[in-house]
């Protein structure tokens, strides 16, 4: 056991280094500059169902203060009050344009066709991507552009704070940016145009028109699951730079309205995100046991009596996703129920890849993914 609780030591200790040392590669977003409005940007979010999020939604983008701004959205065949929603909300303000989408063609997602029927009406420089659930702040084009300007970055995306109301929420969206911050060399990442060292989330997704076009847009990505991150590779393919900044104080995200939705949207995605490997699904799983788990299970020991030393390799995963939760703008708490996260995404990672290995279909918002 004493070697074991060294091992894990040694472990946690190194966990705490490089998280904090990688973190220090997340860019911030960069304050506002005078001229940034000089360039147009087309705003562009795809709805399906989204009732519950059009006032929201509209209220934020209304605040916006870029001056040379168009914002389209489209409805994606809702059969809620979307539509009619957004009319009511978007009002007299010129900047917005409402349009509804075609038939989902064969072999499209249905979000990436939607995404890609946007990007067909946009006449801005630059595209802004975001999915109905966000809320940004007024002046969060002009940071982003002052951003991408000072890295020379063709495309910008980031993981937003996330205001989390239910029990499966709480325990998994926030793993987001705990997973980047630990699996993610973001050195490389941000500072290299290698496609295998890339993240995204397509929350919030800014990309150069240009680029966006060089690369065939989402037509290029039309089956993906995992767009943000399939488009992010093919930027970098390109030769283009993206990067991933920290957009934790400028834009949020309400993900999930219920647990129920927030399993279906990790089975959907998270076996597809690690492209549907096998070992890579047991390597994490063995990986995230060994390095969360244990230290957890130690820990329980010392009510029967272990030495109470045996807390603290427990206490650094704590501190280690503690360090995460301060960065991104997480309850603190959190922090010391990650053992029953870490079994929760396992478990989800094993329904989702149970899902495919059975050749079933993935299910969202009504529609059927292979």
């Amino acid at each position: 056991m004493m070697t074991l609780w060294t091992v894990l030591l040694f472990f946690t200790v190194f966990l705490n280094l490089w998280t904090m040392l990688n973190s220090l590669s997340l860019y911030p977003l960069e304050k506002r500059q005078g001229d940034a409005s000089r360039h147009s940007v087309s705003l562009l979010v795809p709805l399906r169902n989204e009732a519950a999020n059009v006032k929201g939604l509209t209220e934020s983008l209304k605040r916006l203060t870029y001056d040379n701004l168009e914002v389209i959205l489209l409805d994606d065949h809702s059969d809620d009050d979307t539509y009619d929603l957004l009319v009511s909300c978007t009002g007299n303000d010129t900047r917005f344009r409402i349009i509804q989408g075609n038939d989902l063609p064969e072999g499209w997602n249905g979000k990436v066709h939607a995404c890609h029927q946007l990007s067909e009406q946009a006449s801005g420089d630059y595209l802004l991507f975001l999915d109905a659930d966000a809320r940004v702040a007024p002046d969060v084009i002009e940071r982003t552009m002052a951003t991408m300007e000072k890295h020379g970055a063709a495309m910008v995306s980031g993981f937003p704070r996330y205001p989390n109301f239910h029990f499966l929420s709480h325990m998994l969206v926030p793993l987001q940016h705990m997973i980047v911050l630990l699996h993610l060399p973001l050195f490389v990442a941000n500072r290299t145009t290698k496609p295998m060292f890339t993240a995204a989330c397509g929350i919030f997704l800014m990309v150069e028109k240009q680029a966006y076009q060089a690369i065939g847009g989402h037509q290029s990505v039309k089956g993906s699951l995992v767009e943000d991150v399939h488009i992010a590779r093919q930027i970098k393919k390109y030769g283009y730079r993206m990067i991933l900044v920290n957009i934790t104080g400028s834009v949020l995200s309400y993900m999930y309205d219920s647990s129920a939705e927030t399993w279906a949207g990790f089975k959907k995605n998270i076996f597809t995100g690690i492209g549907r490997s096998t070992v890579m699904a047991v390597g994490l799983s063995v990986f995230y046991t060994a390095v969360f788990l244990l230290p957890a299970f130690l820990a329980v020991t010392v009510l029967f009596g272990a030495p109470v030393y045996y807390l603290l390799p427990y206490l650094l995963t704590v501190a280690f996703k503690m360090y995460t939760d301060v960065k991104t703008g997480h309850p603190l708490w959190l922090s010391f129920c990650l053992p029953v996260a870490i079994v929760l995404l396992i478990a989800i990672l094993f329904a989702s890849m149970a899902v495919h290995k059975r050749g079933e279909s993935y299910q969202w918002k009504g529609r059927s993914y292979l």
